[in-house]
């Protein structure tokens, strides 16, 4: 990819991060769509100490669903329940 289109995406990025706007607000601005600004966003944050921290965890989330076999929406319809029926969902 051209370099210059790397350099805008980055500057992009950077001024969505620290301008204080919304993301709909600088997308608008620089004339691209807020979920490309979005995508940016994620491809392009700088890394933090706790995104090592939340990738680990979806990790070892995915292998309980995986061992569980409980889809996503599976165990969001257990989780809302209240908390009596999902004690005895388990006996």
């Amino acid at each position: 990819m051209d370099e210059t289109v790397e350099d805008f995406r980055r500057e992009a990025v950077m001024g969505a991060l620290s301008s204080g706007l919304s993301r709909t607000r600088v997308a608008a601005d620089l004339g691209i769509g807020k979920s490309t600004l979005a995508k940016w966003i994620v491809d392009y944050r700088p890394g933090e100490p706790a995104s090592g921290q939340q990738a680990d965890l979806a990790r070892a989330n995915e292998r309980l669903r995986q061992f569980l076999r409980v889809s996503a929406r599976g165990y969001r319809a257990w989780a809302s329940r209240p908390v009596y029926q999902r004690a005895s969902a388990l006996i």
